[in-house]
This record gives structure tokens, C-alpha cells and sequence, in this order.
């Protein structure tokens, strides 16, 4: 009997079609995410995929630490693995999503869309409540941003995207490292250099968040770290004395301001609704330790006063609308200039670009991107695993997760550091040969998939 996870049948059976560009929904630095069709269930699925031949060790075990805490979660409001499937044709790795139509920066962006505030509402309430589940079960997401938070023609937001997401113990001995979270959305204690932080900084990102969807664009769009630093400074003050003695962060002497910097967060939003400001002016505090919780931020006036949120379901129907979708109409609008077709008007390419108001974040480990193409002596920011041109038509098989067994208490989870922590399992390990033979296929051939973190 299935408890915590819907039951998922005995096999997959996925046929992927024409993987070119044009099925492709989103991108990674370790993996593109494609939309397919899953030919048992005829539903349509979003495949994570990420090619494991000479990939570097920093993506495998990214991928690895995602699989393991998308299994210890079980929310509406968070992204649902529902399985694994491997490639015969190349060395790939596929996680099976549910498929969602939109992402938040892609709708925000959409021209001539504004949300009301019962709309604004209703996702900041999805998206804390999901939130609120995640550092429930130990787990920091560290890279909330407009582009991972799915919605679907329902309405439903769901917290997607965990590559860089971690295990939270709140009496860790180890430190974690502070290159995490897109910049724009980055809290300043990591631009400081923290290596020892907690779920205030899934908290910073939600604020950034609540002021972009009142204001209808990013907040602090920095385009470096002592940019962004300035930035905050700037908007919600510098840190004060007590704070700068007690946090004893890596780069405070090199950072420090000469002069004080004042907090102008309600001077700058003076015409955001008061009980909206007030939760920004929470969650967008320097000291983490004033930001509360996502418990707290849900018993905030911002959802008891009026207008309430209103329900998922009464949100209007949206064509597909992704971040990914609009750089590249972004990107072809800017080849079309360059290259000066014929019929095209001059300043079109300006005009398009004005329209569209998804402009893409620096990515959260670019740094990390960086230090593994010197190593390898890449000069293509891109992975392994973009740069692979997948086939036309691919067959793959594979298997799904199982639903939990009462007998599973708990489970082994590894953070960055390699340090273990002995966690909740909230679905069940990945099926064996039996469930590859109910499907009526050799259960020798069935594929190994090393399931330990």
C-alpha cells in the first residue's frame, strides 16, 4: 500500500522523440531537460538527462545527492521524481518528471502580464509552503529563483530543480561551500564567504522573489560579486558593528564599507502594499537570524489580509511559458539582426528584446564550471553533457521508484563533505531485477544503477 508517494506502475517503457532542440525545455550545467512521451502511462514527462561517460566527478555526485533528497521528499508543492531510465544508445541517465507548462520567470516575463495580488498570493504561498516542507526534512535548496519553480495548467507551483541542494543539520561540524544560489537571488552572508549558514538563505531568495513579482523584474540584477554586494548594501543596508564582530565572515575586511550604508527597502517599494513590505522588510533582513522561517512567513498578515489568496484553480490559462523558451526567441531575435535578413525593420531586434522582460541570471556555479574547464582545458562553457548531440530517435528503458515499505526507518545521506547523516527514507529504494521481469524483459539485462550517496 502506497503511503507517502502515489503508486507508479511496474515499468517504464519511454521512446523519445526528435531530442534536437526543439524538445529541449531547459538547461543545466551538468544536464538539459527535455520533454518526452511516456508511451505506457500516454502522458508527456520532462526528462532530466545527464551523460556519465569521462563526466567530470563534481556532476556525478551533484546528480547523485539530487536523487537522494528528491526521495526523502512528498509535497504538493515540491517536484516529483518518479523514476530512472537509462539509455541502450548512450551512456545517459534520465530522471522522470512530471511535466509542468510554465516556470515563474517565463510567465513574469511574458508581455503584457501582470499578476494581481491575490495571484502573487497564492504562488508566494505554494512556494513557502513547499519550502517550509523541504527544511522540515533537513534539506536546503539553495538555488531559488524564478526559473525553478514550476506551475502547471492547474496552478499548482512546485519547487523544482535540487542539483545543488543539501542536506541541513543545524548542529553541523561541517562547513559548506558558499558558491551556491544564482547570484541576483544570493544572500549576503554567502557573498561574504559564510561557510556555515542555514535555511535563512532559501529565505533571502524567497524575499527577492516577492519584491520581482510586485515590481515585474529582478530586484538587484548585479553582474558581479562585489556588484551584487553593493547592490544590497545600497537597498537594505550594510551590517551593523554588532554584526560584523560576531559573524567573523571570511571577506568582512575586505568588504566592509568605509560609511554605513541606511536601509531604504520601504522608501524604494513605498507603493507595494503594506503587509507585502513588511514580510519583504522580514525576509530580506542582513542578519540572517531576523528573517524567521518559511512557519513564520505563512502566518504573516501578507496571506490573512485582504485580498486572501485566491485558489489555484481560478488562476488563468497561460500558453507554455518558460525562461529557457524566452532567451532563445531573445537569442534568434538577436541572429536574425546580426546577420541582417531581408523584410526586417530596423530596430525590430530592440523592440523584441524590450518585450521580453526574462533576463537570464548568471548561473549559481559558474565558478565551479570555470575550475573544471581549466582543468580539462575547455575552453566551451558548456559540459560534457550539453555538448553531446543526442539521437534523432532513442529508445530507453528503465524503472521507477517503488512507494516505501514500512520497513524502511531510514536511510544514509552524504552532504557535500562527505559527512553521513542518518535521515528519514520517504520512498523507496530503486526496483530490482523482479520488477525488469514482470515487464517481460531479461532480468540480466536489466540496468545497474548504484543507488548509495
Amino acid at each position: 500500500m502506497c503511503k507517502s508517494v502515489s503508486c507508479i506502475p511496474d515499468h517504464y517503457i519511454f521512446l523519445l522523440l526528435k531530442l534536437g532542440s526543439r524538445g529541449q525545455i531547459g538547461q543545466g550545467t551538468y544536464s538539459n531537460v527535455y520533454r518526452a512521451r511516456d508511451l505506457d502511462q500516454k502522458k508527456i514527462v520532462a526528462l532530466k538527462k545527464v551523460r556519465f561517460d569521462n563526466l567530470e566527478p563534481e556532476s556525478v555526485r551533484f546528480m547523485a545527492r539530487e536523487i537522494h533528497i528528491l526521495r526523502r521528499l512528498d509535497h504538493p508543492n515540491v517536484i516529483k521524481l518518479e523514476g530512472l531510465v537509462t539509455s541502450r544508445m548512450s551512456c545517459s541517465l534520465y530522471l522522470v518528471f512530471e511535466y509542468m507548462e510554465h516556470d515563474l520567470a517565463g510567465l513574469a516575463s511574458h508581455p503584457g502580464l501582470k499578476f494581481t495580488e491575490a495571484q502573487v498570493k497564492c504562488y508566494m504561498q505554494q512556494l513557502l509552503r513547499g519550502l517550509d516542507h523541504c527544511h522540515s526534512r533537513g534539506v536546503l535548496h539553495r538555488d531559488i529563483k524564478g526559473s525553478n519553480l514550476l506551475i502547471d495548467n492547474n496552478g499548482i507551483l512546485k519547487i523544482a530543480d535540487f542539483g545543488l541542494a543539501s542536506s541541513y543539520d543545524p548542529a553541523q561540524v561541517q562547513p559548506l561551500t558558499s558558491r551556491v544560489v544564482t547570484l541576483w537571488y544570493r544572500p549576503p552572508e554567502l557573498l561574504l564567504g559564510a561557510t556555515y549558514y542555514g535555511l535563512a538563505v532559501d529565505l533571502w531568495s524567497t524575499g527577492c522573489i516577492l519584491a520581482e513579482l510586485y515590481a515585474g523584474k529582478p530586484i538587484m540584477p548585479g553582474r558581479t560579486e562585489v556588484e551584487q554586494l553593493h547592490k544590497i548594501f545600497k537597498l537594505c543596508g550594510s551590517p551593523s558593528e554588532d554584526y560584523w564582530r560576531k559573524s567573523k565572515l571570511p571577506h568582512a575586511t575586505i568588504f566592509k564599507p568605509q560609511q554605513p550604508y541606511r536601509r531604504c527597502v520601504a522608501e524604494t517599494f513605498k507603493e507595494f502594499p503594506a503587509p507585502a513590505l513588511d514580510l519583504m522588510e522580514t525576509l530580506l533582513a542582513i542578519d540572517p537570524a531576523d528573517r524567521g522561517s518559511a512557519a513564520s512567513a505563512l502566518r504573516s498578515e501578507f496571506f490573512t489580509t485582504k485580498p486572501l489568496p485566491c485558489d489555484p484553480s481560478s488562476l488563468p490559462d497561460y500558453p507554455p511559458s518558460k525562461e529557457f523558451d524566452a532567451k532563445m526567441r531573445d537569442e534568434e531575435a538577436r541572429r536574425q539582426g546580426a546577420a541582417g535578413s531581408k523584410g526586417q525593420k530596423p530596430g525590430m531586434e530592440r523592440r523584441g528584446q524590450r518585450e521580453s522582460r526574462a533576463v537570464p541570471a548568471p548561473d549559481a556555479n559558474a565558478e565551479l564550471v570555470l575550475s573544471m574547464q581549466k582543468r580539462h582545458g575547455q575552453s566551451n562553457s558548456k559540459s560534457r553533457s550539453e555538448k553531446f548531440n543526442p539521437h534523432p530517435e532513442e529508445v530507453a528503458s528503465g524503472f521507477p521508484i517503488d512507494p516505501p515499505r514500512p520497513s524502511q526507518a531510514a536511510e544514509s545521506n552524504m552532504d557535500p563533505q562527505g559527512h553521513q547523516h542518518k535521515r528519514a527514507s520517504h520512498s523507496g529504494p530503486l526496483s530490482h531485477c523482479a520488477v525488469w521481469a514482470k515487464a517481460g524483459r531479461n532480468p540480466g539485462d536489466a540496468p545497474k544503477i548504484y543507488t548509495g550517496v
